[in-house]
């Protein structure tokens, strides 16, 4: 299997791992008062059912984005809406209505033109530490205005979750395209921990900004995160990591 079917394989199965954590947080938030501090989501059973799928669609996706590029592996997350269709109806006991069919028809039909043009090759470059610190500054300078008081807190934080755990994505392919490199480089250093600090606060704060998001419902939030993720991501990746998009 070469490099680029493998990475569309691995982000499958991810897919499917975040739309089962995102239906178990959705039903974690429906049953928790919004008051409730994160302490006390510690203590409870669920909350680490939805931390364990998470961790699980986290590994897989690591792997893809060491065989594939941002702008390939990062819109293939979008299939989580998909699977996330019929595992939320199933959790609701109803079933798939029309408009969610459709919804689904055409989030296939987008994302495979849209992977039409992502590049192939497996990724080769990495972030300096100047570029890693400046793309961490202003994510959590965006993160700290969509965060900010005001009306339709759920999408907003759902942006919010979506960019952060993008430009977690972004900054982990560095970790593993560093690390699988065989140029005899060193394996620790400066930049190396500072790239994984970063991955570890912002892949925490998108899973923690994505819980308080899906207290409003599943669909919208989801929505929002699914699609902000491979924005934030693939935007990196073109403008920093020499990614290219096919047709130029």
């Amino acid at each position: 299997m070469n490099a680029t079917l493998l990475a569309v394989a691995l982000s499958l199965v991810s897919a499917g791992a975040y739309a089962a954590a995102a239906v178990a947080q959705s039903r974690l938030a429906g049953r928790t008062d919004p008051s409730t501090g994160v302490l006390r989501l510690l203590g409870r059973g669920a909350w680490w059912s939805a931390v364990g799928l998470n961790a699980g669609g986290a590994l897989l996706h690591v792997a893809a984005l060491n065989f594939g590029p941002l702008t390939l592996v990062q819109p293939l997350g979008a299939l989580t809406l998909v699977v996330a269709v019929p595992l939320g109806a199933r959790a609701a006991g109803r079933r798939v209505g029309r408009t969610e069919w459709r919804g689904t028809a055409l989030t296939l039909l987008g994302l495979g033109a849209l992977l039409l043009t992502a590049g192939g090759s497996a990724p080769h470059e990495t972030l300096s530490l100047p570029e890693a610190l400046g793309v961490g500054a202003a994510t959590m300078a965006v993160v700290a205005g969509l965060g900010r008081p005001g009306a339709r807190p759920g999408l907003r934080h759902a942006a919010a979750s979506g960019i952060t755990s993008g430009v977690a994505s972004a900054l982990t392919q560095t970790l593993t395209v560093a690390v699988t490199d065989h140029s005899g480089g060193p394996l620790f250093s400066w930049r190396l921990l500072t790239v994984a600090l970063l991955v570890s606060a912002f892949a925490m704060g998108g899973l923690l900004l994505s819980q308080t998001a899906y207290r409003g419902g599943l669909g919208a939030p989801l929505a929002v995160v699914t699609l902000a993720n491979p924005v934030a991501a693939s935007a990196i990746g073109l403008a920093l990591l020499g990614e290219r998009l096919q047709g130029g």
